[in-house]
């Protein structure tokens, strides 16, 4: 998706939190994103599969207060004032002085992120947004029970002798190394192509 050469962009960084040693994207989004694409946009580089319920969690500007934005309708939390994240700009929420969010994702493995307003630039000449500028190390493997259950994960695939370690091998079919990682690699997805996916997921 191309954005003009005049549009504010928003520089941030994603930290797996607990992650040791530490799983992190910097990216960059136009500042015109909503929440919804925000979230395509987190699950893209960092690897996920948006498979999974997820929500964003951060101080109100103005009241100050906690305030959940994600899908209402997904979130299984009906008492909840939940912000819609399509409808939801992050120019809204995020600002230098109003600079992180708690971003979870899969509420069963319970993926908690740090995202960081790191920096508001303007645009490149030619610049096509969002993309990943950096990153560390590899996105954890969908449904492998959360930041300890990956722990236990690596122990395993690290050692051949280990009474589980060809069932693990096995169940991620293909070879998995927990340090590469190529920010050049990451792909974007239109967020209103993975809007009409959504609903085809499988919680």
């Amino acid at each position: 998706m191309e954005h003009k050469m005049t549009e504010m962009i928003y520089q941030f960084k994603i930290l797996i939190q607990g992650s040791k040693p530490p799983i992190w994207r910097r990216i960059q989004v136009p500042a015109s994103y909503s929440f919804y694409d925000f979230h395509v946009a987190i699950q893209d580089s960092m690897g996920w599969l948006d498979c999974h319920l997820h929500h964003f969690y951060m101080k109100h500007p103005k009241t100050l207060g906690k305030k959940y934005i994600a899908i209402p309708d997904d979130t299984g939390w009906s008492d909840l004032d939940i912000s819609a994240s399509w409808d939801t700009q992050i120019s809204s929420y995020f600002s230098l002085k109003n600079p992180q969010a708690e971003y979870v994702y899969d509420f069963g493995d319970n993926w908690e992120h740090l995202v960081t307003l790191e920096k508001i630039l303007p645009s490149e000449k030619d610049q096509i947004y969002p993309r990943c500028i950096k990153g560390k190390r590899a996105c954890p493997p969908e449904d492998c029970g959360g930041i300890w259950g990956y722990v236990d994960l690596l122990e395993i695939l690290s050692d051949p002798n280990h009474e589980e370690h060809k069932s693990r091998s096995e169940w991620l079919g293909r070879d998995f190394d927990a340090d590469e990682f190529d920010p050049k690699a990451v792909e974007f997805e239109d967020p209103k192509k993975r809007y009409k996916l959504f609903s085809e997921c499988a919680y």
